[in-house]
């Protein structure tokens, strides 16, 4: 085995990116502190070809040199936007027929193997704050609630580790 060169991974050019059809997934950054964390989710929803990244209360808006540090350019691919309340972001998106998840620990919610998507609608998944977590108002109006199964000691995972796992399982179940 050979690793592949970098010219050798057919990747998409910016202008390219912007017009290709995304994945019908939107991400909403609800009050997240680390601007590593922001940098991250940016690369992952880029990998993904996630719609739109909203940034919401104290997350930090690009450009920031900690945010590109780990977003490595997907601020400039990736379409965001910064709207200061969460809450009224979800519900203009529900009103756009979007189904709002967020991506806690909370009863009832589904665990993410067992969530099935309709390849006809587009989803945002709300992630929240790395202490608070989401915003219980915010859980509380979104249709459902998604929560990865563990199994160690620990009872969370970092906010940018639990954006990849859900969207690369929300991408497959699009996409495959």
């Amino acid at each position: 085995m050979r690793k592949l060169k970098n010219s050798e991974l057919n990747r998409l050019e910016i202008p390219i990116f912007k017009v290709v059809k995304k994945t019908p997934l939107i991400v909403i950054l609800d009050n997240i502190r680390s601007l590593n964390n922001i940098g991250s989710i940016f690369r992952t929803s880029d990998a993904f070809l996630v719609k739109k990244i909203y940034l919401c209360g104290i997350t930090a808006k690009p450009p920031h040199k900690d945010i590109h540090k780990t977003a490595l350019g997907a601020t400039d691919s990736v379409e965001w936007e910064y709207v200061k309340d969460t809450l009224k972001l979800v519900k203009n998106l529900q009103r756009d027929n979007i189904k709002v998840i967020a991506i806690e620990q909370a009863e009832n919610s589904i665990k993410l193997q067992n969530f099935s998507i309709k390849s006809d609608e587009t989803y945002a998944i709300v992630m929240g704050n790395e202490v608070k977590g989401v915003q219980q108002e915010v859980v509380s109006i979104c249709d459902n609630t998604i929560e990865i199964p563990q199994f160690g000691t620990k009872h969370s995972l970092n906010i940018s580790v639990t954006t990849g796992i859900v969207l690369w399982d929300l991408f497959k179940k699009h996409m495959f």
